[in-house]
């Protein structure tokens, strides 16, 4: 019989500053998996306890005040590891990847990018590029595989706020849509705009706009959760919960989930 699993995607900004809010999202929620990005902590000092006192198995990498990805279970992870082993930098501290209950995920912090001008932006290009030549290394498109995290892509015009005044901005630009299709392409579905095709329904508001700004919906969909057809066929629902991004010392991502039978 096939059984509710739920997996969820939040970039926290700072695991230490979050872990509040973070905890009690978890006791509430209960979901089978939360994959994090920007936890901003060196290994040493990743709050790992908090996790484990209410049942979560937590693996995370991490650096001093940037990047850091880590992912909290049920269920034990397997097949745990970290980074890119395709192209010449690893990058650990900005993907993860696991199998749980049967589910390959693989969760990335993409690189921003900058400025469309920079060397930051084609950087992010490559990542690209190397993620889909990773996915062809490691999985088939018959797997049950989610790809998800902060991707820094709003992939078409209803994922970004005023879309007109965006099209040189690194997570709209033309190249970093050309950059994303491809490994896309590679074989997922976007499993949130399966369920959820409304405008307006975004997971990052900037800290500068303010509550008014979020009220007027002058966001981002730059997290994503995506899977192959093999898994996405399996999925019921997906949304975004808004609470975290209103609520006490918010990041300025809020969570983005979705359901599967498995």
């Amino acid at each position: 019989m096939a059984r509710k699993f739920v997996v969820a995607t939040w970039n926290v900004n700072s695991i230490r500053a979050r872990i509040g809010p973070v905890i009690a999202w978890l006791k509430k929620r209960r979901p089978d998996v939360l994959c994090m990005q920007e936890t901003k902590v060196i290994d040493e000092f990743f709050p790992v306890e908090p996790f484990t006192e209410i049942g979560y198995n937590v693996v995370f990498r991490g650096q001093k005040a940037y990047n850091g990805v880590a992912m909290v279970s049920l269920e034990k992870p397997k097949k745990v590891s970290y980074g890119l082993d395709v192209g010449k930098e690893p990058d650990k501290s900005r993907l993860i990847r696991a199998s749980i209950a049967g589910v390959n995920i693989v969760n990335t912090y993409i690189p921003q990018g900058r400025d469309i001008e920079t060397e930051h932006y084609k950087y992010k290009l490559r990542w690209f590029a190397r993620l889909k030549r990773f996915f062809t290394k490691h999985y088939t498109t018959r797997k049950r595989l989610i790809w998800l995290g902060d991707l820094n892509i709003a992939p078409a015009p209803i994922d970004v706020y005023k879309p007109e005044e965006k099209t040189d901005h690194v997570c709209y630009h033309e190249g970093v849509q050309v950059a994303f299709r491809k490994a896309f392409d590679w074989g997922f579905v976007d499993v949130f705009r399966k369920h959820r095709p409304e405008p307006e329904l975004y997971s990052f508001y900037d800290y500068r706009i303010g509550r008014s700004g979020i009220r007027r919906k002058m966001g981002w969909r730059v997290d994503h959760i995506l899977a192959t057809k093999t898994l996405a066929k399996k999925s019921v629902n997906a949304g975004i919960d808004m609470k975290p991004r209103l609520g006490p010392r918010p990041s300025d991502h809020t969570v983005m989930f979705a359901e599967f039978r498995i």
